[in-house]
C-alpha cells in the first residue's frame, strides 16, 4: 500500500508537473498566438502602407512624365523661339538695310528734284531769252523787210530816173 501511496503520489506529482507543462504551454501558445495576431495587424497595415506607397508612386511616376512632357515642349518651345528670334533678327537687318535704301533714295530723289527745279529755272529762263530773241527777231526781221522795200522802191526810182 505504500507502494501504491508512493506511485499514487508519483503519479500526482506527474499530472502537476503535466499540468504546470500544460499551463505553461498554454500560455505559451497565447502569447505566440498574440504575436501571430500582432504579426498579423502589422502585416496588414504594412500592406496598407505599401498600397499607399505603390499609388503615391504611380502618382509621382505620372507628374514625372507630366513634368518630362513640360520639359520637351518647353525645350521644343525654346528651339522655336530661338529660330524665330534669329528671324526677327534677320527681318531686322532687312528692315535697315532696306531703310538705309530707302533714305538713300529719298536723298537722291530729294536731290535729282532739286536739279530738276533748277533745270526747270534754266528752261523757264532760256524760254524768256528765246521769246526775247524771237521778239527781236520778228523786230528786225520787220526792219529788213521795211529797209527791203524801201530799198526796192528806192532802186525802181532809180531806175525810173
Amino acid at each position: 500500500m505504500d507502494r501504491i501511496k508512493d506511485r499514487l503520489a508519483q503519479l500526482r506529482l506527474e499530472a502537476d508537473n503535466a499540468v504546470a507543462r500544460a499551463e505553461e504551454a498554454e500560455a505559451k501558445n497565447k502569447k505566440l498566438e498574440q504575436e501571430i495576431l500582432s504579426k498579423d495587424q502589422e502585416i496588414q497595415s504594412l500592406n496598407h502602407r505599401l498600397t499607399i506607397t505603390e499609388d503615391k508612386l504611380e502618382g509621382a511616376e505620372g507628374k514625372l512624365n507630366d513634368a518630362k512632357h513640360v520639359r520637351d515642349e518647353h525645350e521644343t518651345s525654346k528651339t522655336t523661339n530661338e529660330g524665330l528670334q534669329r528671324k526677327i533678327q534677320l527681318l531686322e537687318e532687312e528692315l535697315d538695310n532696306a531703310e538705309k535704301n530707302l533714305k538713300e533714295t529719298v536723298e537722291r530723289l530729294r536731290q535729282m528734284d532739286l536739279k530738276a527745279e533748277h533745270f526747270e529755272r534754266q528752261v523757264h529762263t532760256l524760254e524768256q531769252e528765246r521769246d526775247q530773241w524771237e521778239k527781236k527777231y520778228e523786230e528786225v526781221l520787220g526792219k529788213y523787210q521795211d529797209s527791203k522795200k524801201e530799198l526796192d522802191e528806192l532802186v525802181s526810182s532809180m531806175e525810173g530816173l
